[in-house]
């Protein structure tokens, strides 16, 4: 069997399996793009660390990054703040639900990136941002107490 297949066979095959992707594995770790047009990365770890919405804030002022890619997957409360950030800079975010993007800690779960490349380094945002890692979560919202919670309180509290 001859190595190239023919345009019929490239045609059934697309069809079958869909179009080849270029780069699959590099694709699937920053949530759909390539590695040369990430600006900024936030890890599930990070996102849980603390609220990087400032840095992600930050950089769509550069004006470099436009697009914001968030992991879809995650609960959408601690996607909130960075949805609005995006909003904010009128930026174009994406949620991205497939199973594919995992909301394992070292898998990402923001990402901020250039529709074409632009090759920035370092992009963790605890590399790009050092100063930013002692602020504390700003934002978070008081634990509401239930009705029957309010009504009953205990003497201790």
């Amino acid at each position: 069997m001859a190595k190239d297949k023919s345009a019929m066979e490239q045609r059934i095959d697309n069809a079958i399996y869909g179009p080849p992707k270029i780069k699959p594995d590099e694709q699937r770790k920053y949530l759909g793009t390539f590695r040369e047009r990430v600006c900024l990365t936030i890890s599930v770890a990070e996102l849980q660390e603390r609220n990087w919405s400032f840095a992600v804030s930050k950089e769509l002022q550069r004006g470099i990054g436009t697009q914001v890619f968030l992991n879809g997957n995650l609960p959408h409360a601690e996607l909130r703040d960075y949805i609005k950030s995006a909003t904010a800079a009128n930026a174009n975010f994406t949620l991205k639900t497939e199973p594919e993007f995992r909301t394992e800690p070292d898998s990402l779960a923001v990402v901020v990136a250039a529709k074409t490349a632009v090759y920035q380094s370092p992009v963790d945002v605890k590399k790009r941002y050092p100063n930013l890692q002692a602020r504390p979560l700003t934002n978070q919202e008081p634990i509401k107490k239930h009705f029957w919670q309010k009504l009953f309180k205990r003497k201790d509290e």
